[in-house]
């Protein structure tokens, strides 16, 4: 398409193109949408190296040599100067056990030995085609000392080559990057090098071979030589390295609490850590951290999951003996509500030598914290406050530079208090983070816990970026990318580097910038916001939460029993077998109210709230239209509710209401769902004075409206064949018919979860 779209065809050439085009189209037609086996932890991690072959490797180079360039031409970045690696990869693909029973040790060594098999294929590749170009003659342009030593030492003995330094250089760099592949990530080179040469002790090695070249390059007039493929290369190495990407690992607080109780009943230091008081926890785990005796004794038996911690963090230590500590730099909490969660991870740390005691002490990883839940949320300034008063975890952190990151859960706030009170509660942590550590003088990195869906934290990330409170931004922010927009994003490769300037555009101007409005009146807004969330959250549970037989409505008015059968993820969908919402992850909750139409995590409660507002304020309304004039933060949150508004279609969700047997509770929850989708669209109108849902986005518009033709057939279908499945009819047609329309819904949709 692209080239049909930008080069000058011949006739003969356009019919050959349209050719290929209908057989790709053809490929797709015949090619099965559904997976016939559940995938495994493996696949996913293979499934995410390959947007390193479609995207990163090419445009992150590119990226940085474009601004560079930028920058040099405007005056801000002098000739010859490189900026700083500031945008870097990571995954939890393969070390995220939160909930996974699928990760273990062996899989996490699986993941960091692909990553690093990924990286060296792709140098390998460069720095030979990069031999390939650089095919100077000595006879026609001179060398650099450094550069003729180097083409030595690579004791090339070609007498084809023997008058061109730089391929003589680069046989010698090619040789010690395969011994290297070799003994890091037993890797056998796809071109066997031309003589036996010893690995490199690390990446920084291998770059200042190449600043060998480029400096010679530079110096004997082939500065352009310099700036193409050697540019790029040179900057591969200093993002990926010899690891690709940061693995993060991520375990739920609760494991650690059973696995430091187990240790320490087991080396008879304390009989029942789980019932002792915080105080307590607190002492005890900095007694041990000062301590260099280790807890677990190999002559002794412990509990599988026990086993299992340990032997994970064994393998973690192996990661960084082989690739570095940028290889697993990140240890993540899920579920962290005290300052004994944080030290209890630096104990088992401390296990595998990931942390010795001393002073000052030294730590390999660091600890970040995720705060989930809205009650989470509410009190992690607290908790951060009172672990960086403690000495023993603020000497972790100084140990980490001084440097903190703390993770944001998007999803597990919206399902426990709804759209608006999960935004604003982010929000609000934010502010309070940033006070807490300039407080006590800590770098403070934000991690974003975003999902694709608007109720997951979704949304264009440019504007969400730029929404942040002030000072949460400064110069460092970490977002994930998760589900669908993976592929919607960095499949393509220009699509791929647009979404990267996005990311890098917003970061800079957050950090830069003034925040805008509303100037004078924050405290008004923060304070109709206070009000507003308030009233949203105690709506949003009082239907979800508080309603009697509600998970029953939930799990008949949509398919998430199907999507839960489905091929998709190797997670399962409930972190415990319940049919309890609070057991059920977010991205199931989510994607189960986008199939029918509903998309309630994005909206509910916002129509209550306001309602509310108003009661309580008969000015309440001007008020709210200043904010949404003036004030970026709520503007965003509307926009993005908005777009889900425009999505929703409550007349295809009544169908899917029809499916629930009992008619009282079919009416109860969906009479209230309406009601509050009518109320929600009213006020929104009111507040942004648009006539008609997207009224300022014509092209979204346009774009949803272009494609319900396609998904009303599919819901119907869906809901016909739901019927049919849970009357009894549960052959193989059926069941495929099921997930085809659960993938198409998801496909013409976008951003489902």
């Amino acid at each position: 398409m692209q080239w049909r779209e930008r080069v000058a065809l011949t006739a003969r050439e356009m019919e050959e193109l349209d050719a290929e085009l209908h057989h790709q189209i053809l490929t797709l037609w015949q090619t099965a949408m559904l997976r016939l086996n559940k995938l495994r932890v493996m696949d996913e991690i293979e499934n995410g190296l390959a947007y390193y072959r479609y995207t990163f490797f090419e445009q992150l180079p590119r990226l940085y040599a474009e601004l560079e360039d930028r920058l040099r031409a405007a005056g801000v970045l002098a000739a010859g100067a490189e900026l700083p690696g500031f945008l870097t990869m990571g995954s939890w693909i393969g070390a995220d056990r939160d909930g996974n029973p699928y990760v273990t040790a062996e899989v996490l060594r699986t993941a960091s030995d692909r990553h690093a098999r990924l990286a060296f294929g792709h140098l390998l590749d460069e720095v030979h085609r990069l031999g390939a170009e650089l095919s100077l003659s000595s006879r026609l342009v001179a060398v650099s000392a450094e550069l003729a030593a180097l083409a030595k030492r690579a004791q090339d003995r070609s007498p084809f080559r023997r008058d061109e330094p730089y391929r003589q250089a680069l046989i010698g760099v090619y040789a010690r990057l395969a011994a290297t592949a070799r003994a890091r990530a037993d890797l056998a080179p796809a071109r066997e090098p031309h003589a036996q040469a010893p690995p490199y002790a690390g990446a920084d090695e291998l770059l200042a071979d190449l600043d060998v070249i480029r400096d010679s390059l530079l110096a004997n007039g082939s500065a352009d030589l310099a700036n193409r493929r050697l540019r790029r290369l040179r900057r591969a190495v200093r993002v990926f390295g010899f690891h690709l990407a940061a693995l993060d690992m991520r375990q739920s607080a609760n494991v650690h609490e059973a696995v430091v109780a187990e240790l320490l009943a087991r080396a008879g230091t304390h009989p029942d850590y789980a019932q002792a008081p915080e105080a307590e926890r607190i002492a005890l785990l900095a007694r041990e951290l000062a301590s260099p005796r280790p807890l677990a004794s190999p002559h002794l038996a412990y509990s599988e999951q026990t086993r299992s911690e340990l032997d994970i963090l064994t393998v973690a230590a192996g990661v960084h003996r082989r690739f570095g500590g940028a290889a697993l730099p990140n240890y993540v909490i899920s579920q962290c509500n005290a300052v004994s969660d944080l030290l209890e991870v630096a104990v088992l740390l401390k296990e595998a030598g990931l942390m010795r005691p001393g002073s000052p002490p030294q730590i390999a990883l660091n600890i970040v914290p995720l705060f989930e839940t809205i009650d989470d949320l509410r009190h992690c300034g607290r908790i951060m406050n009172e672990a960086l008063e403690h000495p023993a975890y603020r000497g972790l952190v100084a140990a980490r530079d001084g440097l903190q990151e703390v993770m944001l859960g998007y999803s597990d706030s919206n399902k426990d208090g709804g759209y608006l009170a999960s935004n604003w509660a982010l929000n609000v942590a934010q502010r309070e983070l940033v006070e807490v550590f300039s407080h006590h003088g800590v770098r403070l990195c934000l991690f974003h816990g975003r999902g694709g869906t608007i109720g997951r934290g979704g949304g264009p990330t440019y504007e969400a970026i730029l929404a942040q409170p002030k000072g949460s931004v400064t110069g460092a922010i970490r977002v994930t990318e998760q589900g669908e927009t993976i592929a919607s994003k960095y499949s393509d490769p220009e699509l791929g580097r647009r979404s990267l300037e996005a990311l890098v555009a917003a970061t800079i101007e957050a950090s830069l910038l003034e925040e805008p409005a509303p100037g004078g009146r924050r405290a008004e807004f923060r304070d109709a916001m206070e009000q507003l969330a308030e009233h949203a959250r105690r709506a949003y549970r009082e239907l979800v939460y508080e309603t009697p037989g509600f998970s029953d409505y939930f799990r008949a008015a949509t398919p998430i029993t199907e999507i839960a059968e489905l091929n998709i993820g190797s997670r399962p969908a409930s972190r415990k077998p319940s049919r309890r919402i609070e057991e059920l992850r977010a991205i199931p909750w989510v994607f189960s109210w986008g199939q029918c139409r509903v998309l309630l995590p994005g909206w509910f409660g916002f129509g209550a709230a306001v309602e509310r507002f108003l009661a309580e304020d008969r000015g309440g309304l001007a008020l709210l239209k200043a904010m949404y004039r003036e004030w970026l933060f709520f503007r965003t949150v509307l926009d993005n509710m908005e777009m889900v508004l425009a999505k929703a279609d409550l007349g295809v969700a009544s169908r899917y209401a029809a499916l629930v047997k009992d008619e009282a509770l079919r009416e109860r929850v969906f009479r209230r769902i309406r009601a509050e989708y009518e109320l929600t669209v009213a006020h929104l109108r009111a507040i942004t004075g648009h006539a008609a849902l997207l009224e300022t986005n014509p092209g979204l518009a346009r774009s949803i409206r272009d494609r319900t033709p396609y998904l009303d057939p599919l819901n119907h279908l869906q809901i016909e064949l739901l019927r049919r499945y849970r009357q009894g009819q549960t052959d193989e047609l059926t069941q495929r018919g099921i997930h085809l329309t659960i993938n198409g819904l998801a496909a013409g949709l976008r951003n489902s979860g």
